[in-house]
């Protein structure tokens, strides 16, 4: 089946480039980017061995979540408009795109008691790029202060898209600030664990850089359809 060898040629990849930069792969998170993927796609993502999977809009999110269940660990990593927090709080077991105390106040008030705390990260924007969400390198350390007094939540570290680019050296440079940035964090709060940036095109940069979990797509499923 193809979408099986694309999977498994991604994981000896993803294994050997590990290997030739002295990385531990067990050590790194593989968050399957499901957006636009049929349900039969990510439960053989999940049999094959991914177990985190990260979704950006919450109705089709709802909709996958409902009939796979709550097997994958599911992590929310899209925009996130105050009036759906409510049910974001509700059915994901991270959210990776907090940039506002007012957003996460809302994931707070309305995580179910029932649940374990949510799992969060700061959503920063190191080049301050106008088209992005974000919070700017400066301003992590007072807002995880303040999400810090919410107890129904529990951050986690960082998230970053930075802008792309193909050069090499440049990835490294940008993902550099951010570990630089999250290694003064962790100064500060020693909790911090998670450094969430990396995707298909960049995953080797930010994986010398320090990232802990990368978020595959297409060169786990393919283009969307």
């Amino acid at each position: 089946m193809a979408e099986v060898k694309k999977f498994k040629s991604f994981l000896a990849e993803f294994n050997e480039t590990c290997c030739r930069i002295g990385k531990n792969p067990k050590d790194i998170t593989i968050l399957g980017a499901s957006k636009g993927q049929q349900v039969d796609s990510i439960k053989l993502a999940f049999e094959e061995g991914i177990k985190h999977f990260g979704e950006n809009f919450l109705q089709e999110a709802e909709q996958k979540i409902s009939e796979i269940g709550n097997l994958p660990t599911w992590h929310f990593i899209g925009s996130i408009q105050s009036r759906k927090a409510k049910r974001i709080a509700s059915l994901f077991h991270w959210v990776q795109t907090v940039d506002r105390l007012k957003v996460a106040r809302k994931l707070n008030e309305n995580r179910p008691q029932e649940m374990e705390k949510l799992n969060v990260c700061i959503q920063v924007n190191p080049d301050n790029e106008e088209s992005k969400s974000g919070v700017p390198l400066a301003g992590t350390k007072n807002l995880i202060g303040e999400l810090a007094q919410l107890e129904r939540l529990r951050v986690r570290g960082l998230m970053s898209i930075p802008a792309p680019t193909k050069d090499f050296e440049q990835q490294r440079k940008r993902f550099g600030r951010i570990r630089s940035c999250f290694e003064d964090l962790k100064a500060i709060y020693p909790q911090l664990d998670t450094l969430s940036m990396g995707m298909s095109e960049d995953y080797e940069a930010a994986i010398l850089e320090g990232s802990t979990m990368i978020r595959i797509g297409t060169n786990i499923f393919g283009a969307r359809n």
